[in-house]
């Protein structure tokens, strides 16, 4: 039993290895692409649209409501981000029902990846926010002492989103191939199912604690306003 696809090796030459976590990893990256511009390709600004096209609609309606609901004011400006790493994550996991198909999210490389993807866009949009100045000083908030403090929190927390992802998705993939070997074949199925909602439900988590942290780097801390003098008058 394979613990990743790292270990499916398909082509290597001296030191570069062609494996099986970088051939589905642009292989779904390649349909998640095509998809998108084939479902987006005839889209209506019209009073009259597709049943599709409202389909369509209502879930990234339903997205923005969610982030916004996190706490970005804006959620167009983090859909395409947060919308990525939610359709990748969750259809690594339901294309498990393909024969041979080793989720790249099984591989500690891949979920390593996304978590420096949510590392690099927390300072970007928190830079673009606040700027450059504001920002950095939120890493000294409220003294200067908590700086090596918050600069370890960020790196912590990158690496929990990667180990957290990666442990998640490995156990499933572990749990069904060990029932595959002991068990007969339906209740490796059931199992089957059960691990396609739990990816579901891991990707729609990933999103919201990506969406969580940039919400954090992109608040801007308003001064409290100043009492009032009260004059009385003798």
């Amino acid at each position: 039993m394979r613990l990743s696809p790292d270990e499916i090796i398909f082509w290597q030459q001296g030191f570069f290895k062609l494996n099986a976590t970088i051939v589905f990893t642009w292989g779904l990256m390649l349909v998640l692409a095509v998809g998108a511009k084939l479902i987006t390709r005839k889209l209506s600004i019209g009073l009259k649209r597709a049943r599709w096209q409202n389909l369509l609609e209502i879930i990234v309606i339903a997205i923005e409501k969610q982030i916004e609901e996190v706490g970005l004011s804006q959620p167009q400006k983090y859909l395409g981000f947060l919308g990525t790493l939610f359709l990748f994550v969750g259809a690594a996991s339901l294309c498990t029902v393909i024969p041979g198909y080793e989720p790249p999210t099984g591989s500690l490389s891949t979920t390593a990846a996304l978590a420096l993807c949510v590392f690099v866009a927390v300072p970007f949009f928190g830079i673009e926010e606040q700027g450059v100045g504001n920002y950095l000083k939120s890493y000294m908030k409220p003294t200067f002492i908590m700086l090596p403090f918050n600069i370890i929190s960020e790196l912590s927390r990158t690496l929990a989103l990667a180990v957290r992802l990666f442990g998640n998705m490995m156990s499933g993939a572990m749990i069904i191939g060990i029932l595959l070997t002991i068990t007969p074949f339906i209740f490796p199925i059931v199992m089957t199912a059960l691990g396609l909602l739990t990816g579901m439900v891991q990707a729609y988590i990933f999103s919201i604690l990506a969406a969580v942290y940039i919400a954090a780097a992109t608040r801007v801390r308003k001064p409290k306003p100043e009492p009032e003098e009260i004059h009385i008058e003798a």
